[in-house]
């Protein structure tokens, strides 16, 4: 079976403590075809370029500023002091765009692709134009940036979004899949990206800053997954096939996670289907009122 877990460090290459799945990247993931992560690390005064390729980016600050750079044209991306500050401005470069990537004073970014042929527009969307869901309710709520959407982004293949759980919540739940063209369902290979910390205000003593999380995939049908992986920030869970979720955001520790997918329908939505053991679950939220702890960054 292919290794769909990637700890921090696992798929560094050159620059990146991440490549994964990009037109550039040297490892080699048996079956994996639609989707692509690269995550860096910046000094201050820091670069990388991406050469152009046949995939459409989205570049995501996770903390700090940038600046992208494409056809000469620069994009001033404000950024954020963490993933849990909210929303940020992100970039879509499109198809066969060369994209530098900078940053003064430091920080760390993400760059979601997928293979395409398509052209779209260079955008940039501010964090005031990203849509905010608040999902869920009770110990199910969670918080979604849909800035990599349909509704919010004209794109060729991919899906990029990002998920935010409080600590002791349970997201990506009820398990779910789409992994097969049909009648309300989508197949799409999905990456997860994951950063964790102790939530603010948490008693602290030395040595207690190990935040984790968890995520959980199986299998659909007679295609072989188990994955039970505890999870850290820099962590990447691949998701070929199967059903998947929880995503669990341990008590004591808040979870983000960045969400890319796509894949080889004919169309570019989300369409999922509910594990027919837990779907029930979506019912008794009903009534429920969302996780007062929501939204982050406010």
């Amino acid at each position: 079976m292919a290794n769909w877990v990637y700890p921090l460090g696992a798929a560094a290459q050159g620059k990146w403590d991440i490549s994964i799945g990009t037109s550039d990247s040297s490892l080699e993931v048996e079956g994996w075809a639609h989707t692509g992560l690269k995550v860096a690390t910046l000094a201050a005064g820091g670069a990388v370029e991406l050469a152009a390729a046949a995939e459409e980016r989205i570049v995501v600050p996770l903390n700090g500023s940038f600046v992208g750079t494409v056809d000469g044209q620069e994009y001033p991306l404000a950024g954020r002091d963490s993933v849990f500050s909210g929303p940020s401005d992100v970039l879509y470069t499109g198809t066969g765009k060369a994209v530098k990537i900078t940053s003064a004073d430091g920080g760390r970014v993400a760059v979601a692709t997928a293979p395409a042929k398509a052209s779209y527009p260079t955008r940039l969307i501010t964090a005031a134009e990203t849509p905010v869901e608040l999902r869920g309710a009770g110990n199910c709520s969670r918080q979604v940036h849909n800035f990599g959407t349909p509704a919010a982004l004209e794109a060729d293949r991919f899906i990029v979004c990002e998920v935010l759980t409080p600590a002791g919540n349970w997201s990506s739940y009820p398990p779910h899949k789409h992994d097969e063209e049909k009648d309300g369902e989508t197949n799409l290979e999905e990456i997860y990206y994951f950063e964790t910390r102790v939530t603010p205000g948490a008693p602290q003593r030395p040595g207690a800053d190990d935040a984790i999380g968890y995520q959980r995939v199986y299998a659909s049908d007679e295609r072989p997954i188990d994955v039970s992986a505890e999870v850290r920030t820099g962590d990447v869970v691949l998701v070929p096939y199967g059903w998947h979720g929880p995503a669990m955001a341990a008590p004591g520790y808040d979870m983000y996670y960045l969400n890319v997918m796509a894949g080889p329908g004919p169309v570019r939505a989300w369409l999922i289907s509910d594990d027919p053991h837990h779907g029930w679950i979506r019912q008794t939220w009903e009534g429920q009122d969302l996780d007062p702890r929501l939204p982050f960054g406010q």
